[in-house]
């Protein structure tokens, strides 16, 4: 059996967005699943609009997210080299096989005329294909017009035939190559277009299986022709379905799609992040929902990948992120909030209380969605508290009755020897069940230790501010009282 190889081919003409890191993972996966290899190829033909910084953000967003390849332009390989624009020689050799043998031929018409066509075709419903104008031009003619540096592109001689491939998702696609035309394939001998290039590249880096986004399928055809014509094996072809907004549109910036760099400074989790772009067209065939990437790697399959489009839901994502967070080993969420922290400016870089900022992040772990959150939440732990005392006011109790429930639990608090969250917890529970009505007693302290209306529970809030700023802030809440 051919060794599977698969690829994920960015170019770097804009930041890794979550569609191609959506294809980076599935080819991944399918690699990891199968044995085989998963290849990093950089598409950076266009060089007007392609940018060393966008390279930088693909490979940082791709590595960020746990994908690890086993060749690319950063670890090398035995088929680089792996940016497109260092391997112009190779394409040279093939560009040049196919107009010796009559498969390609220089075309000279104006690129005004050809819109003017292409325009007037479409305006009677027609395929706007090439009109064939330069394709019996004989050849020493066209080398010697070339060579007097006339302007001219190399186009491919389309064979007029039915294109039919199975797609591993969609099954069997045909293709009419009347549609087609004689398609353009390089600027020149040293160029070629996206087409012919990256057919030259997964041939000559032995790629077996080409899993990429819908939007590629138009292309397939071009390209299965171009192989045809090299004379070469067709590689296996799945098309994944196209990502959409809420509204069933094309994902964009307004449904609130960003680069996947971005995702990580708005303090959604790598694990989490996986975990979502995954389900944006598969499914596991059962109810799981939470997957680490290693039991993808088992789990994943092409035949569980939808046909339709999936649907971009940012509720969904923050609410895996919820659940990764709350999981979380405390230590390491610690470490990550850090950062935010001190952007903040709640905390200075190597001037806090690691133990007592753990304390206040387990205090709010199972209230934070995404890690952006988290200064905003911890505040009350390290800012003056002020709030209105009606705040503290629990269903129909007076000031009074607030004022002798807050003095319970100071009498509470302050007789805890071992004040630790285990003891906190069942003394105050044990004294809001002899009063009968929990929130009579527990309602007043939260509001009291945190001075807000939602907040972590009293138990963590007062374990993390430990007994003499619990006791201080019971008392502040009296004397408004």
């Amino acid at each position: 059996m051919k060794k599977i190889r698969v690829r994920i081919a960015p170019s770097p003409t804009g930041n890794l967005h979550i569609g191609t890191a959506r294809a980076a993972l599935v080819n991944y996966l399918f690699a990891k699943k199968n044995g085989g290899e998963f290849v990093l190829r950089i598409e950076d033909t266009d060089l007007e609009r392609s940018n060393p910084e966008f390279e930088i953000n693909i490979i940082e967003g791709l590595k960020w997210l746990g994908l690890k390849w086993d060749e690319g332009p950063d670890n090398g390989g035995k088929f680089g080299p792996y940016r497109q624009t260092e391997r112009t020689e190779i394409y040279a050799k093939y560009v040049q096989k196919l107009l010796d043998e009559d498969k390609a031929y220089y075309c000279f018409c104006k690129p005004e005329d050809l819109e003017a066509r292409r325009e007037y075709m479409l305006s009677n419903g027609q395929a706007p294909i090439y009109s064939e104008e330069c394709t019996n031009i004989p050849k020493e003619e066209s080398l010697k017009r070339v060579a007097n540096g006339e302007k001219a592109v190399i186009r491919f001689k389309c064979p007029r035939e039915k294109v039919v491939f199975t797609d591993l998702i969609r099954g069997e696609v045909e293709f009419d190559g009347n549609l087609l035309g004689d398609f353009v394939i390089a600027k020149g001998i040293n160029t070629p277009l996206y087409n012919l290039a990256v057919v030259i590249d997964d041939l000559e880096m032995e790629i077996s299986h080409v899993i990429r986004g819908e939007d590629h399928i138009s292309n397939t055809p071009r390209q299965i022709l171009l192989l045809k014509a090299l004379g070469e094996e067709i590689p296996e072809y799945a098309h994944l379905p196209m990502i959409l907004g809420p509204d069933k549109s094309k994902l964009s910036k307004r449904h609130g799609a960003t680069s996947l760099i971005e995702y990580k400074n708005e303090g959604y989790l790598a694990e989490a992040l996986l975990n979502f772009i995954i389900f944006l067209g598969w499914n596991p065939g059962d109810e799981r929902e939470i997957f680490s990437l290693e039991e993808l790697e088992k789990e994943f399959s092409l035949e569980r990948v939808h046909k339709g489009g999936a649907i971009f839901n940012i509720d969904k994502l923050n609410s895996i992120n919820s659940i990764y967070i709350k999981n979380m080993d405390l230590d390491k969420l610690t470490d990550l909030c850090i950062p935010f922290l001190i952007e903040s400016g709640l905390i200075k870089e190597g001037e806090f209380d690691i133990e007592n900022l753990r304390k206040y992040v387990k205090a709010y772990q199972d209230r934070i969605k995404n890690l952006t959150e988290i200064s905003e939440l911890l505040e009350i732990f390290f800012k003056e508290i002020t709030y209105n005392k009606e705040l503290l006011k629990w269903k129909d109790l007076t000031d009074g009755e607030i004022k002798s429930s807050l003095d319970k639990s100071e009498r509470i608090l302050h007789n805890i020897d071992d004040f630790n969250l285990e003891n906190i917890t069942k003394d105050l529970l044990n004294e809001a069940e002899i009063t009968g009505d929990r929130g009579a007693l527990l309602w007043p302290l939260r509001v009291a230790l945190s001075g807000k209306k939602a907040s972590a529970g009293p138990f963590d809030l007062a374990y993390a501010l430990g007994k003499e700023e619990s006791i201080k802030r019971i008392n502040k809440a009296k004397e408004l009282l």
